[in-house]
Formats: structure tokens, sequence, C-alpha cells
């Protein structure tokens, strides 16, 4: 059994706590954001954790009606000048599984150096460079992937910044929606395992992950995940998007993992999709998964 899978199965026993300890700190997450008066939220991250900084961004947006974006944390560190005026007023959020990305520690560093900007750091290592540069710091531990890819930690880190976008637009459907997820959530992972082993054991040598909403962020993290794990080349688009010009490259030798999400008005898009993606020799994966209304 490798490590990585090892992680991967056990990021629901990690939620848990994530939610337990989020919920605990609420109270302080709230004050502070009140204290800061932000004018927006800045999320940046490198890699894996800047594909969960633009769902969470998404989140924001969607969930509490923020004026929230995302920033990769080496964009941020090269070219930090060109994004002063975006950056008047906001509060960055910066989610890192080691808390010593030196992209990340540095952009802080510099910004900070020039005007104060408010700072909430959520790692998976306590005491963490990072965490000494936050106004506001919180650890993740029990989330910390030793694997090179990361599994748990994304989804953990993307659970606690969703869980703040609820807190921060008083969404408590969506804070209990959360913790029902997470508690059907091993009993989920064993219903789908044996059809994710029969789509890895397809004849395929490149994958595209489609998804909407603030899963598109999500959708970038599964396809870097596939690309360093498994080898092979992945990309991501939103849903239908992958119509306008991605389509061409999709064929026999293609996995297809689309989260096929909305509401009725668009299924009739989504089936022609789908069935136009299979006519080009796609191989589909889909999960379905029952969540109550505001997830």
């Amino acid at each position: 059994m490798s490590l990585t899978y090892r992680e991967t199965k056990q990021q629901y026993a990690a939620l848990r706590q994530t939610y337990d300890y989020m919920l605990g700190e609420r109270d302080r997450i709230e004050a502070f954001v009140k204290s800061a008066c932000p004018s927006s939220f800045t999320y940046i991250g490198c890699g894996s954790s800047y594909c969960l900084c633009e769902s969470a961004a998404f989140a924001a947006r969607l969930r509490a009606g923020l004026n929230a974006h995302a920033v990769a944390g080496g964009d941020m560190l090269l070219n930090g000048e060109r994004y002063r005026a975006a950056l008047t007023g906001t509060l960055l959020v910066a989610p890192s599984r080691s808390g010593s990305t030196t992209e990340i520690v540095e952009a802080v560093r510099v910004l900070r150096g020039a005007t104060h900007v408010p700072v909430l750091a959520i790692s998976c290592v306590a005491e963490s460079p990072l965490s000494a540069e936050a106004d506001l710091a919180l650890a993740l531990p029990w989330a910390f992937d030793a694997s090179v890819c990361q599994t748990r930690t994304v989804v953990n880190l993307y659970a606690a910044n969703l869980l703040i976008a609820a807190f921060l637009g008083g969404d408590e459907a969506l804070i209990a929606s959360l913790g029902a997820a997470i508690r059907d959530g091993e009993a989920f992972m064993a219903r789908v395992e044996a059809g994710i082993r029969r789509a890895a054991g397809f004849d395929w040598n490149q994958a595209v992950v489609l998804a909407d909403g603030e899963l598109k962020g999500l959708a970038g993290e599964g396809a870097i995940a596939l690309t360093e794990i498994a080898s092979v080349q992945t990309q991501s688009y939103h849903l239908l998007d992958v119509r306008h010009g991605p389509m061409v490259v999709v064929g026999p030798g293609t996995l297809v993992i689309a989260a096929a999400s909305g509401n009725e008005r668009g299924a009739q898009h989504r089936r022609n999709l789908l069935r136009d993606l299979k006519r080009r020799g796609g191989d589909r994966h889909r999960l379905r998964r029952r969540v109550r209304r505001g997830a």
C-alpha cells in the first residue's frame, strides 16, 4: 500500500478534526476579519495550494458575497508591484501544506515590508515560517501529507477555507452540510473505489478533468495530481468550455473525469457534451454523490 493511497484514504478522518477545529476557531476568525475590516480578500498559493485558492476565492464570492480573488504565489513574488492597487485594503489568505514555501513566505514579507497587509495563514505545520509572518495563524498538523503529491492536505485546506467563507457569510446550512458530507465520507469512498479502480485500468494515456464553479480550481488540482502521480498529461477546463478547442485532443486513450453539476435546465447540454466526448473515444468517469442543499 503506497503512502499516497494511505493518506488519501485517511482524508475524512483528518476532515473530522479539521471541522471541529475550525468550529472552535470560528469566533477568533470572525473577530480578526471584523478588526481588519478588509475591502477584499486575496488568496495566494503555489501549485496545489494555488488551485485550492481559486476554489476558495470563488466560494468566498459565491457563499459570502465577498470581493475575493486568487493570485499565484510566484506571480505575487515576481510582480508584486503590478498588484499594488488591487491589494489596497485587502486581507491576504495563505493556505500552505508546509508553511515554508519560498514564494509564499517571501511574497508575504515583501508585501508587509511595503505596507501593512493583514495575513491569515493556514498550514499543516505548527509554528511554520509563514505562521510567524501572519496576524492570525491556523494549524492543521493532522492533515499534513508526507507524500510529494498532496491529497489529504488539499482537501483539508479547502474545507477550512470553505468553512471560513461560511462563517463570514453566516451560512449555517453550508456548515451543517459539510459536517454531513464528512460523516458520510468514508462510506462514500468505499462505494466508489471499485469504479475508480476500473477507470484506472482503462487503456488511457492522457486525461481531461472538467468542472464548473467552486470545483474548477479543485479540478485543476486533480489535473496536477494525475500528472504528478500517474505521470500522464492532464488538463482541466470548465465543463462546456472543452468544446471550444480542447475537444480536438479527446479521443481513444483519453480519460475524461467530469463533475457534472448544475440544475435541470442545463441537463441536456451536459448529456450532449458527455455523449460527444464518448463518440470521440474518451472514457468517461463520473462519481455520483447526493449532498444536502447548500453544499
